[in-house]
């Protein structure tokens, strides 16, 4: 029909060639152009307004169970854990020991180890691979029956070392370093995987709901370290199919080791740079004690939103003062329990859980004085694993 009503309007127009006329063709043609306009620019902007609600709506599905108390369930068959644990040692090496995330998994994996006959000691470091080499080189040295890489150091840096604790019959494992569609290091005996991807999707999900579909945000990562890279996946992939109006202003990647030297300065310069951004996520929640000074010194504390992964304690007490808005939380007690649980399982040759069997509960304003004034560890995720752990080992 639209063919056929132009053909007319050029016949019209040929027949009748006075100036007047065409002027009044040309006028007309010109206004139908423009409502045509106008029409397409309102049609898309509903359909872009009715995209932006039904990726809030999906966001908002998406995060109702972390918002849940967490919920216990058994990784294994029930099984003696006194029994396998009688004689053992078990050596921690975490990426830094001045991770107080990291640094409180370990104190709890001791008190469990003591409960139930099994000596947990930690390799103390400052995040050298030099000190983690003298690590292996004194679980061999002292008869140690496992190796536990705790979160951050990359098996592939220390192949030697694993090779040779092989040899001398120390198995080597790791906990929450692994997501889930990572290939493990085939000389590991065994992994506790962690949702990293799906900790990214989380605060992507996080951020499409509490800025209206339309969040700027200045990504803070640490790409050296490997889980780095499948949260941040998880975070783009959601922030594109939830938040097509959400936008990754910068992104400041800093390694651990420099974060108390350049996170500051450079969220700072960012946020001067680009006075648009409305959000800010580190990624890893110990970040954020050099983030929210910056806020501090730019203005911007309290108005501009803080995301972040870990749970440590200091952080959720931030929530408190209104300083950070959201903090996805682990039990690290939860996290301990399981970590014993499954380097046990390996050592007495059962089968090994899939992953770390720890689940995930955001903290924001609403729940955070629930971890305690000051915010404590294991205050808030409720205590069902206590239980669930010791009736799964026989210790009822």
């Amino acid at each position: 029909m639209r063919i056929q009503v132009n053909d007319e309007s050029t016949k019209t127009t040929a027949t009748h060639i006075n100036g007047n006329r065409e002027i009044h063709m040309t006028h007309s043609n010109t206004i139908k152009g423009l409502v045509s306009a106008l029409a397409l620019s309102v049609a898309g902007t509903a359909a872009s307004a009715q995209d932006a609600s039904e990726g809030i709506a999906r966001a908002q599905e998406a995060l109702a169970p972390y918002l849940e108390q967490p919920v216990f369930t058994a990784p294994g068959d029930p099984f003696d854990i006194r029994e396998c644990a009688a004689d053992r040692k078990m050596l921690a090496i975490p990426n830094s020991s001045a991770n107080p995330f990291l640094k409180g998994i370990i104190d709890r994996m001791k008190a469990v180890g003591e409960d139930i006959g099994l000596e947990v000691a930690e390799w103390e470091n400052q995040g050298q691979p030099s000190q983690w080499v003298q690590g292996f080189d004194f679980a061999i040295r002292d008869g140690f029956d496992v190796i536990n890489l705790i979160s951050g150091i990359s098996p592939d840096t220390v192949v030697p070392q694993i090779t040779a604790a092989n040899e001398a019959g120390v198995k080597v494992t790791t906990s929450h370093f692994y997501d889930p569609s990572d290939t493990p290091n085939e000389l590991l005996s065994s992994t506790l995987p962690v949702g990293f991807n799906e900790i990214g999707k989380i605060l992507a999900n996080w951020v499409t709901v509490n800025t209206d579909g339309a969040g700027k945000v200045l990504l803070v990562v640490s790409r050296e370290v490997p889980p780095t890279i499948p949260l941040v996946d998880g975070f783009e992939s959601v922030l594109a199919e939830n938040c097509p109006d959400c936008e990754i202003v910068q992104e400041v990647n800093v390694g651990v080791a420099e974060w108390g030297t350049k996170i500051q300065s450079s969220v700072q310069s960012a946020l001067q740079a680009n006075p648009e951004i409305d959000v800010i996520v580190p990624i890893y929640d110990s970040m954020s004690q050099f983030v929210v000074p910056a806020l501090r010194l730019t203005g911007n504390l309290g108005s501009v939103k803080v995301a972040t992964f870990n749970g440590t304690p200091f952080v959720l007490d931030y929530i408190q003062e209104g300083s950070v808005s959201m903090d996805i939380g682990e039990s690290l007690d939860w996290i301990a329990y399981a970590t014993v649980d499954a380097n046990m399982r390996d050592l007495c040759g059962l089968p090994v859980p899939e992953k770390l069997n720890v689940p995930f509960y955001i903290f924001d304003e609403g729940n955070a004085e629930m971890a305690g004034t000051p915010a404590q560890f294991d205050t808030g995720y409720g205590d069902a694993y206590v239980s669930g752990f010791r009736e799964l080992w026989g210790l009822n």
